[in-house]
Formats: C-alpha cells, structure tokens, sequence
C-alpha cells in the first residue's frame, strides 16, 4: 500500500465576522512608539500601504503633505521594527490558542538594494563573487500543522559586514556560534517560545542550513521541538556506532508513500514514489564542541529515498529528516514527512514579501529607515498570505470574515455587473475567487485553487473598486 502525503484542510482559524473592516488596527493595537501621534501615523500609513501593496510610499499616499509624514515616520527613532512587530506578535499568540500543536518555520531571505547604489548602511549578499548589496532578513512564521498562516512570530534584519565577506570557509567555521551568522537559527529559536500559548505544542522547522548541532542542544535546553533536513553526515553513538546515513539507510523499508514534488528547476510537477526508514539515533557531539560539556543528543532519524525516480529526473527526492519528536511507526513518520512539506510556505511568504509588496522598490535612503518599512510589509504580507490559505480551510464561511462591507459590496457589484447587493453575504471561497479573477484567475475547471499572486494582484484592484463605491456610497 502506498500513503499519499499531500496538503490536508485543517481545523478553522476563528475570527470575528467584521473584524477584517479594521485588522490593521487590531494588528496593531498596544503598539507603542513613545508618542501617541506616531502611533497613529504608524497605523494610518500601514493602512495606505495595505491598501496598494506593492505601490511605493508616494503612491499609497493622499497627497504630499501625507508622503512627508509617512517619510518622517521612519526617519524617526522612536520607530523601530521591534516595536512594530511586538503588538503583531501578541495576536499571533492569541490566534495560536486551542491549537494543540503548530509549526514554526524558519527560513532566510536576501533583499537585494544592489539597484539602488545611493542607499546607506547596505552590506554584501549572495555569494563572494556575486557584487550584491542588501539586507539579510530571517523571518518565523507560525502555522497550522497543515499549512494556515497564524502570524510572524520571529524576524530579524541586519547588514553584513563587508569583512565578513572576505573571510574563508575555514576561518567561519572557528567562530564561536555566537559570532556566526548561523547564531540567527537559535536567536529565533528563543523569540518563538515566547509566541507559543501555553498548552501549544511546538515544532520548529528548518531546512539543510539549520542542521547546526548547538541547535539541537539549544532546543533541548528551552524544552521544545525541531524537525530538520539533515546536511551532515554525524557520527552517531552507542548503542550502534557509524555515520547517520549508513545507520539509517540499514533499516528496513517500513512502507512506500507517494509525495507530490512541485515544478522547478525547468522540471515539471510530479508525484515521486518513495521509501520511508525510520530509527532513533544519537549524535555524538562535535570535538570542539566537548570542551562546553555539550551531551550527545537523542533525536529520531526519517530517511525519505525515490529509489526509481522518472527517466530524466535530475535530482531525485532524498531527504533525510531529524526530529525531537518521537517516530515510533509508519504512520509517525508519514507525519513528521507532512510538517516537513510545510516548510515551503515560508518561500511562499518571502515571495509574497518581495514580489506582491515589492520590499526591494523602496525608496527609503538607508537601513535604518529601511528596517520599520519591512516590518509594517511584514505583516501585510502576511494578511495577504493568510487570504489566500483561508479559502482553503475555511471555504463557507461568510466573506465578512475577510472583508469590510463597503468591499464586500464593491466586489459584487463589479463582478456581477450590477448595484443590488443582496442580503445574504457572500461565502469566503465565492469573494476570494472574484478578488482572484481581478487578478487574472481564470478559473477554468482545472485550474485548482488561486495562488498568492492573483490575490495580490487583485487584492490591489479590490481597494481602487471599493474606494470608488464609497464615494457614490458612503457609509
């Protein structure tokens, strides 16, 4: 028999109806800037921007004296990212409550400013022979354990410096952790605890790059859970000594499942047979990390191998998998492979960062400025993020969940080309398929459920269409 691992629908986020007329609000509430005219300036920019994203700072404003203050706002010190993301990241804690177990997936992204040479306090990006200049931005975002945005529980930004760039591999490497870029995997280690309700169970999620052995000590030490893609090849301990991937591999095939590989690398989507091994091991620790009295530590091993892949795959599917989480059958390890797949969803929030809100067009002069404008982004990313997922998890609840009426009533009378507005309220799937169909969704028989793209696309439509009725129908 072969299990089928593929994206499930998922117990409902709760929200109010009517909450969505004023959510950057309620985002933002309690945030503090040490001044109750920035605070409200902070909050009315937010909603210009939210409004057109993907528009610069100009075009989301009324006029020039508005552009001026919205400008002055992040040229003031009082306005910093921290304090931005703070009252964001106490929502998210509070939508996070009655889910027994979320993920929290970590993941890096480069903003790249290279196009823009004026700009100050930019660092180098990308690889040493690349030229690049920007800002490294390493974001958390809770969710589901089948895919719902819940928020941004972590994000942090900061500049290279350009010596970094010149050191080798090898004199990275005999940093201390807390030297080494890589320090990033535990600083938001310690930042998503402190999201995490009580009584919610956690586990945080990382790609090759967090296969970092502190890092499994720290998550010991703070009492919470990972769930890796291995990089290295570790030694292991007693009771079996080796190297992981030998040790895994022995075990015997405990059953096949059938995982759903998206297109990329000029390859199409495909489904990729593959074998599932699963043991528990324990990791030596590291030589240089003896001295610190670091113990070895105990994790569960799942290897994930397409033995046969198609004639012509490149890279066919090999993931070998460590948790803190107990895989006790076929049944755990299908599982574990399940959150991994959601590991994604943070690529899909960093696209829509970049490509639906457009962080990189800024225009702001230096990082210091640059970094509350990502922040407020951030959480319209998110929103926009969370639009898209909610139709799939939440399809037949009323439309007022996401949209103000003055929308509401704008999106249908768009679509259906008429002005009677009828008194039963759109569902969720009906409104975000028109808001997509703004977007350039064809909605063809087909064409499965619309993507983060032609939501933005025609989220942006959707504020124009909805400002315009309320001219001809103010509430």
């Amino acid at each position: 028999m072969i299990s089928e691992i593929e994206e499930e629908l998922d117990i409902p986020l709760e929200l109010e109806p009517g909450e969505s007329q004023e959510w950057l609000e309620y985002e933002l509430k309690e945030v503090s800037l040490g001044d109750k005219r920035l605070n409200w300036r902070l909050v009315d920019t937010a909603k210009k921007l939210a409004a057109k994203p993907g528009e610069t700072i100009n075009q989301a404003c009324d006029d020039w004296a508005d552009t001026k203050a919205s400008y002055g706002l992040f040229k003031n010190e009082k306005t910093t990212a921290e304090k931005i993301l703070s009252p964001h990241q106490e929502r998210t804690k509070e939508r996070a409550v009655g889910y027994e177990l979320i993920l929290a997936i970590q993941d890096t992204s480069y903003l790249d400013y290279t196009h823009h040479p004026k700009k100050k306090g930019m660092g180098p990006i990308g690889t040493t022979e690349q030229t690049q200049t920007g800002m490294v931005m390493h974001s958390t975002i809770l969710t589901s354990c089948t895919g719902l945005p819940i928020g941004i529980a972590s994000q942090d930004i900061w500049v290279r410096p350009e010596e970094a760039k010149q050191m080798s591999r090898e004199e990275r490497c005999k940093l201390p952790i807390e030297e080494k870029e890589s320090y990033k995997w535990l600083k938001a280690l310690d930042q998503t605890v402190k999201v995490v309700p009580i009584g919610t169970q956690v586990v945080n999620i990382g790609d090759s790059e967090s296969d970092i052995f502190e890092l499994f000590d720290h998550a010991r030490t703070l009492e919470t859970n990972l769930l890796i893609r291995a990089c290295q090849d570790r030694a292991v301990c007693e009771p079996e000594i080796g190297r992981l991937r030998t040790i895994v591999g022995s075990r015997e095939i405990a059953g096949h499942a059938k995982v759903k590989v998206p297109a990329r690398n000029n390859e199409p989507k495909r489904d990729a047979i593959v074998t599932i091994r699963y043991t528990k091991v324990t990791l030596k620790t590291p030589q240089h990390l003896r001295k610190k009295k670091i113990a070895n530590i105990p994790l569960y091993a799942v290897l994930v191998q397409e033995e046969e892949p198609p004639p012509g795959t490149k890279k066919p599917l090999n993931w070998l998998l460590l948790t803190t989480v107990p895989v006790l059958s076929f049944d755990d390890a299908l599982e574990r492979i399940q959150w991994y797949r959601q590991r994604w969803l943070i690529e899909v929030y960093h696209k829509v960062l970049k490509s639906g809100c457009h962080v990189e067009k800024s225009q702001l002069a230096n990082a210091d400025r640059l970094r509350p404008f990502i922040a407020i982004l951030s959480i319209i990313a998110w929103r926009l993020f969370w639009l898209t997922y909610i139709r799939r998890h939440q399809p037949d609840a009323p439309c007022s969940l996401i949209l103000a009426d003055h929308e509401w009533h704008a999106l249908y009378a768009f679509h259906h080309k008429s002005d009677h507005i009828p008194d039963d309220v759109p569902t969720v799937a009906q409104a975000t398929l028109w808001i997509a169909q703004l977007g350039g969704f064809l909605a063809r028989k087909n064409d499965g459920h619309p993507g983060v793209t032609v939501i933005w696309r025609g989220w942006q439509r959707l504020s124009d269409i909805s400002a315009t009725r309320l001219i001809f129908h103010p509430i």
